[in-house]
């Protein structure tokens, strides 16, 4: 089993426009992966999303691609808070999104974390382990908190 590579899938009841904006409205980033309040969003390629991990810091990710309602991907250098996500300091986040009967099926794929180096103070929260257990409830956040708001 490769430790470079997270893929998670989960099927939300709610319309693929809603989906999309719960992932890249700052209102709802930040309260479904931060603190609750709004999330600085410049949604294009090479534009900055900001994080905010609470105790774990406030990350600047880099916009990769943005593909409305489809695809959005980021890099995110979660084991260095505070520097802007760059190829070498970061993984790539990649969120696709396809229409599931009435719903739409969410996959969540995170890669890149072979060729990290991670401070030892760090790993536990920006390596492999914390990020495939921090996947699997985040996009159960992401599906109760999307279909929430379409209830």
């Amino acid at each position: 089993m490769s430790k470079d590579r997270i893929e998670r899938e989960i099927t939300i009841k709610a319309p693929m426009e809603r989906v999309w904006a719960v992932l890249t409205e700052p209102e709802h980033v930040g309260s479904w992966f931060g603190q609750g309040k709004p999330t600085p969003v410049d949604l294009r390629p090479g534009g900055t999303m900001i994080l905010d991990h609470g105790e774990y810091g406030r990350f600047p990710t880099t916009v990769v691609k943005v593909d409305p309602p489809h695809h959005f991907s980021y890099r995110w250098a979660s084991a260095h808070p505070g520097e802007q996500a760059v190829e070498g300091n970061s993984t790539l986040v990649e969120f696709t999104l396809t229409p599931d009967g009435d719903g739409t099926r969410l996959r969540v794929v995170e890669t890149g974390f072979a060729n990290l180096t991670i401070p030892e103070d760090r790993v536990r929260t920006a390596g492999y382990e914390g990020h495939s257990e921090g996947w699997s409830s985040q996009v159960e956040n992401i599906r109760q908190y999307t279909e929430r708001l379409d209830a």
